[in-house]
């Protein structure tokens, strides 16, 4: 998807099995087809993202049924400190975009292991959690997925907080369009989508909407066009959070993180945002 949108000269695709170099030719293949110009490269060796502008990490052991992405915690811990032990070797000025899951936390641990800046370490949650969100109300009211806007708050995981009173059809709040137990249906459906997909597919976890996600965060800030999303970004006393990485509203552009926004929200919107808070310090401290 990166490479449709020529959001690259070239793209490196890094994995410690050598089926990646089968998977990047494949899609090479597709170049003439989809007109794309961009060179996709698979490899073992991590010299080959040197001097990279962005990395997007999305190595880890994927969620099998009946997990939680908290128990992928530890585990992907290591695999996650590894991973930030070559980028700050061949690509330390670079912008880092974590999908690994438990998001937040692996987050948290990419800023301390690498000691980049916290503007330049930044999750993948919340455009795709609100693009969930967006589909279903779609879907439910029979209109365009265009003309829906979402926003999905909090943690990536059971107790992310989507937010329906900023979430709209061509700018008329769903609270006018939907009764309150639809809503809750569909936000209950959003918190569980990645579940459900796993249930699905048995020995993985979704990949074509977390893609799309990335791809459109990569190009916010390869073309600066200082979108506001929603991202998971280390917090230092707004919303009144410190030392901890949540999804919150940003300004993505060249430099990364350029502005949090802090908006206001309802009673009810708070406490469950600091209760998706709580469950990231908590898992913070398992991790320590």
């Amino acid at each position: 998807m990166a490479a449709e949108k020529e959001l690259a000269n070239e793209i490196v695709l890094v994995d410690i099995v050598e089926s990646v170099k089968g998977k990047a030719l494949d899609m090479m293949c597709s170049s003439p087809v989809k007109s794309f110009s961009c060179s996709i490269n698979g490899t073992c060796d991590y010299s080959a993202i040197k001097d990279s502008d962005m990395v997007v990490i999305t190595a880890g052991l994927p969620r099998m049924p009946g997990m939680t992405r908290e128990d992928l915690l530890q585990k992907n811990k290591q695999i996650i400190e590894n991973v930030c032990d070559n980028i700050v070797k061949h690509a330390p000025d670079s912008i880092i975009i974590v999908v690994t899951n438990p998001l937040d936390i692996m987050c948290y641990v990419v800023l301390k292991k690498t000691g980049f800046k916290k503007e330049k370490v930044i999750g993948m949650a919340g455009v795709l959690d609100s693009a969930r969100l967006r589909n279903f109300i779609a879907k439910e009211l029979g209109v365009s997925p265009k003309d829906v806007q979402g926003l999905v708050l909090g943690s990536h995981g059971d107790s992310m907080v989507p937010l329906p009173e900023y979430t709209t059809v061509n700018g008329i709040p769903i609270t006018q369009l939907m009764s309150k137990e639809k809503i809750k249906q569909l936000v209950d459906r959003t918190r569980n989508c990645g579940a459900e997909i796993v249930n699905y597919l048995k020995t993985g976890s979704a990949y074509y909407s977390p893609a799309s996600s990335i791809a459109e965060m990569v190009e916010a800030i390869v073309k600066d066009s200082r979108r506001v999303l929603p991202a998971s970004v280390y917090l230092e006393g707004e919303y009144g959070y410190n030392g901890i990485f949540l999804g919150v509203p940003i300004i993505l552009g060249k430099n990364g993180v350029e502005k949090i926004m802090e908006i206001k929200l309802n009673d009810e919107a708070k406490q469950a945002l600091d209760k998706s808070a709580n469950i990231t310090k908590e898992n913070i401290k398992n991790l320590e």
